[in-house]
């Protein structure tokens, strides 16, 4: 069997978890040197303009929405998954420039999500000067240097950030939906899903804008009645599990 051939057979075993950068099988999850002692909490996160879901708002959010930890995180993240998405979408970030190819900003993106799976438990302000001291001495001869690289590094750790603090969420509402005093009987979590993924996402939104929940309503009712007008709950139900979600993620913020 030729290299072509092999290359070809590896990428249709996808339990060989290929590397994205090196092609050897074996890449996730990521991380797996993480032990229980690195065990922490996930923190949730505000918007930040031009960027996914962004910037830091404190640890203390894992210890009430759970979150995946220590070698959960690690096993959470799939490099090939987040190498196949910067790949798609690396172009419409607003820190790459025309004349950069996904190659110059690919060890960024991996320096940032391998960075989210070793230190799940701090904020990126804190880890930031290990994530630049990993990136110049692995990477330094990159076309992209440190002052560069930075944001596509935050980049790719907000979005892994962001996958396992809502994926929590969507687990709690899932198992807890029907204890809630505004649930209607015989209504499946679906029903009420985007409703709660509207309150916690609609959080780390807002949260940066010190408005209240109340004064965010009106759009968050806009939102629910653009996107999720045939989900088959009218906002007047609707809005107690938005407000629900939202509260959970502010509780746990403010705790």
């Amino acid at each position: 069997m030729n290299n072509e051939e092999k290359t070809s057979d590896r990428h249709l075993e996808p339990d060989s978890n290929p590397d994205p950068i090196t092609g050897q099988p074996g890449a996730h999850p990521v991380g797996t040197g993480i032990g229980a002692a690195a065990a922490g909490t996930i923190g949730t996160v505000i918007g930040a303009a031009g960027g996914p879901v962004g910037a830091v708002l404190g640890a203390a959010i894992g210890s009430v929405v759970g979150g995946l930890t220590g070698k959960a995180v690690a096993e959470s993240i799939d490099p090939t998954v987040e190498d196949h998405y910067w790949r798609e979408n690396y172009t419409s970030r607003p820190y790459v420039t025309p004349d950069r190819t996904y190659d110059d900003y690919q060890h960024a993106y991996r320096t940032g999500y391998e960075g989210f799976s070793r230190h799940s438990s701090r904020p990126y302000s804190e880890v930031e000067p290990e994530l630049k001291q990993h990136y110049e001495t692995n990477y330094g001869a990159s076309k992209v240097n440190w002052d560069q690289a930075k944001y596509a590094v935050q980049d790719a750790w907000d979005r892994v950030r962001n996958d396992s603090m809502f994926r929590d969420q969507d687990d709690y509402w899932r198992q807890n939906y029907a204890t809630s005093p505004y649930y209607e009987s015989g209504l499946a979590y679906e029903t009420y899903q985007p409703a709660y993924q509207l309150g916690y996402e609609g959080y780390s939104r807002y949260e940066g804008s010190n408005r209240t929940y109340e004064q965010v309503e009106p759009e968050l009712r806009q939102e629910y009645e653009r996107n999720y007008a045939s989900s088959g709950l009218g906002w007047e139900k609707a809005k107690y599990a938005v407000r629900d979600a939202w509260d959970r993620v502010r509780n746990a913020v403010h705790r």
